[in-house]
């Protein structure tokens, strides 16, 4: 297959905002690369359109795509080949690496058309945002090989790695999805929650009893043990047992031989309350080896099992897995958790939670499996949403489905002290089509200067973000407020997210960076 069909692809799922016309595209795709006899292939697509390079990382970001050859004419670059060629350049090390990675990359652009070019720019920089997320993808993958969709995404969740499958689909069809079965030391596609607004609406929604959990805030990991082997994984699949020394030794306590196991890392003060969610992460952010001794330790707390001593759990009902789970675990190594269906008892338990510095609670119903890679109606969370009204200080041009919308905004608090405003982060979450298309006009009426034109190939040295007046308020949810020594401030919005824009407000009227602080030190 050629370069240019799953480029051209892309661009057509990017373009529409149909669910239904992203598979359909999809899935023509895919039958068409199977009949040509090269499963392997099916997966580099599939991984290519989910956003992803089978290898993961080849060191290859804007900065290497600062100036690149002129397109070609015609199209000669197949799917083989630019695979190949993206492994030769991770793989490339040592004295004059820089030099080569440059001269490869350079040779793959200088081959590709301008539309494989755009593809292979998005694809390297990770923003084909096209829409085709894993739901999407299981569903074109499941069309392709003529299979149930949710054989797919099973296979995906268990095997841990929807190219693989989606190359055993297409090659020979359900049957072969039997082979990705759960297995100690490969991770699992975690379970994901849905929202509920409060305790009684999840109580209402599991309609019945339910199991509550204290939701900490810290990094959810998944444990394997085999014997006296110990794997740690983040929630998206990532390695990090040799940054954990303290979780493994944790596990290897635990009174059994084989385990894969759901939990939480966290790092607590003294008296036991969470450090700032950053303290946690930066254990993550580290490249492998012995820890730094004066780093803050993490503790762990499981709250799910899905395997013990050869036997599968992720079938059985929540409240049987979570009896092997106390059965295994010392009760403070497991999260806090309250079984009720009193919607004041669920409200108390909520309050202590949150008093003791955590994000909220967990709602589960006592008879759900354990649903793999999804987020299922039985797991539902329940935490209290912050909202800030802030001014927009500037805007960037969007990509893919966006392009051509001004969509990403910059939020700005207000600063009495300098009549001025202190930028606390960036968001695109939330925006509906119609509010894009509105605050495309909007932020063009207030652009500062002559704003640059949107378009679909921008070169990374081409200014892409319009700076505005700042009038316009917008009000923001937020989960909390972390440090940050990217903005002025000292703080950025932790996964900010647009509710509406604030017509009746105007930016005198807009929270100043005092209250932002507050409910910083709130959280300190």
């Amino acid at each position: 297959m050629l370069l240019v069909d799953v480029a051209t692809a892309s661009a057509d799922v990017a373009s529409s905002s149909s669910r239904l016309a992203k598979t359909a595209r999809i899935a023509e795709l895919l039958r068409s690369e199977g009949e040509q006899g090269d499963p392997r292939l099916v997966g580099i697509v599939v991984s290519w359109l989910s956003g992803e390079l089978t290898q993961r990382q080849i060191g290859v970001g804007w900065a290497s795509l600062r100036s690149v050859p002129e397109p070609a004419d015609t199209p000669t670059l197949t799917v083989e080949d630019v695979d190949a060629r993206f492994g030769e350049i991770g793989a490339t090390a040592g004295r004059g690496s820089q030099a080569r990675r440059a001269e490869l990359l350079a040779g793959l652009f200088a081959g590709a058309t301008a539309v494989e070019q755009t593809f292979l720019r998005r694809l390297l920089t990770g923003e084909l945002r096209q829409g085709a997320l894993v739901g999407v993808m299981a569903d074109a993958v499941g069309r392709a090989a003529g299979v149930p969709a949710a054989a797919v995404r099973r296979a995906a969740m268990l095997g841990g790695d929807l190219p693989s499958v989606a190359a055993a689909a297409v090659a020979d069809g359900e049957p072969a999805l039997q082979q990705f079965t759960l297995q100690v030391g490969r991770p699992v596609g975690p379970m994901l929650a849905q929202t509920a607004s409060g305790v009684a609406d999840a109580l209402d929604r599991l309609g019945g009893p339910a199991l509550f959990e204290a939701k900490l805030d810290g990094a959810r990991v998944q444990i394997h043990r085999r014997g006296d082997t110990v794997s740690i994984f983040t929630r998206s699949l990532d390695d990090v047992t040799a940054r954990l020394p303290e979780v493994v030794d944790a596990t290897l306590a635990l009174p059994v031989t084989d385990l894969i196991a759901d939990a939480e890392a966290i790092a607590l003060r003294p008296d036991g309350r969470p450090h700032r969610f950053q303290v946690t992460a930066s254990r993550f952010g580290r490249r492998g080896g012995t820890p730094d001794p004066m780093q803050q330790r993490l503790s762990v707390f499981f709250f799910d099992l899905l395997h013990a001593d050869g036997v599968d759990l992720l079938d059985l009902p929540s409240r049987e897995r979570i009896a092997r789970l106390d059965a295994t675990v010392p009760a403070a190594q497991r999260v806090d958790r309250l079984e009720t269906s009193d919607p004041a008892a669920a409200q108390a338990f909520l309050e202590a939670t949150l008093a003791a510095g955590h994000e909220g609670v967990m709602a589960k119903s006592p008879s759900a499996p354990y649903e793999a890679g999804r987020r299922g109606a039985g797991w539902l969370k329940v935490k209290p949403v912050h909202t800030l009204d802030l001014v927009v200080l500037a805007v960037e041009w969007g990509s893919g489905r966006r392009t051509g919308k001004l969509s990403n905004i910059h939020l700005g608090a207000r600063d009495p002290a300098t009549g001025g405003f202190v930028m606390l982060g960036k968001t695109f979450k939330g925006m509906t089509d119609e509010m894009l298309t509105w605050q495309t006009g909007r932020f063009l009426e207030l652009a500062d200067g002559a704003a640059p034109a949107a378009t679909s190939d921008r070169s990374p040295t081409d200014q892409y973000v319009v700076t505005v007046r700042p009038e316009q308020v917008v009000e923001i949810a937020f989960d909390g407020i972390q440090t940050s020594s990217r903005y002025p401030g000292g703080m950025a919005l932790r996964f900010a997210r647009v509710l509406r824009y604030r017509d009746d407000k105007t930016a005198a009227e807009a929270d100043t960076i005092d209250t932002v602080r507050e409910i910083y030190d709130r959280g300190s």
